[in-house]
């Protein structure tokens, strides 16, 4: 009940989550990407740039991308692989209305040639009618040590120029505007924090919850369990088609994660309306 696989866009295979409330979100099992929640209004909260393919040569831009085993430039691809690979269904359940699924992606022969270790990403998606909850579960099944970071890069809707996200006040902060290689090192003293033009900013230790005003209208409230930084990021004229039309509100894990074998790391995110 609530949960159904369908094909979507390029003819790639998405599940589609509808609530005994009258929500609904897709999931496409390439890159395992949230790319819409309908509130019961039919209002979407999230956004895909209009650039998007989906025709599996690059990540869908938009969204809930995925970034793992690397956030940001590094030794692999950007943001690493998990939002360029193919992920699994291995559960669906409707808990009292509430449709959910279960996302699987193990490591292989395309992980290997970059990131030779052994892992398993659990990807939970929990639909209610007013909320949209990811929980992501790394493990280790190698028998050897790694290491990683993480985030999840979400595309919010928005007006750019009214939105806004409370919440952040007093955390430390690295600027990558202007020099991303070398960023800013700094602290927040904005109670609320603006997109007045190109923004790449990270936030360390930020709080668990915080809220986005996206100025169309909606307060949305993004909280979390495990995510300990935060990062703001709008294209400006980098993106001209569509910058005015979202903001990225991302929860991230910038400092890297040692996990031994067998051990695992879990994060939440969960994303509600009032």
């Amino acid at each position: 009940m609530g949960v159904r696989v369908t094909e979507g866009e390029g003819s790639l295979p998405k599940v589609v989550l509808t609530s005994a409330g009258g929500s609904e979100a897709d999931v496409y099992l390439f890159g395992g990407c949230v790319t819409s929640w309908k509130v019961a209004n039919g209002k979407d909260l999230l956004f895909v740039r209009p650039d998007a393919v989906f025709n599996k040569k690059k990540p869908i831009s938009g969204g809930l991308p995925h970034c793992f085993p690397q956030f940001g430039p590094g030794p692999i691809q950007q943001h690493g692989f998990a939002r360029n690979v193919d992920w699994s269904i291995v559960d669906s359940e409707n808990v009292e209305g509430n449709p959910v699924v279960t996302l699987l992606l193990k490591d292989g022969p395309y992980s290997r040639s970059m990131w030779d270790f052994s892992f398993q990403a659990l990807y939970k998606v929990i639909l209610t009618t007013k909320s949209l909850s990811t929980e992501l579960t790394i493990t280790n099944t190698d028998n050897k040590p790694f290491s990683f970071s993480t985030a999840l890069h979400t595309y919010f809707h928005a007006s750019v120029t009214g939105a806004s996200v409370r919440g952040l006040k007093g955390c430390k902060t690295l600027n990558k505007d202007p020099d991303p290689k070398n960023p800013l090192e700094g602290n927040e003293e904005r109670d609320l924090v603006t997109f007045p033009g190109f923004v790449d900013c990270v936030y360390l230790n930020a709080p668990n919850e915080l809220q986005l005003d996206n100025g169309l209208g909606d307060k949305i409230s993004i909280k979390n369990t495990n995510w300990t930084d935060a990062v703001l990021w709008n294209p400006y004229l980098q993106m001209e088609a569509c910058y005015r039309d979202f903001v990225c509100v991302e929860n991230a894990k910038i400092g890297s994660v040692q996990l031994g074998p067998q051990q695992s790391w879990t994060a939440t995110q969960h994303l509600s309306i009032d």
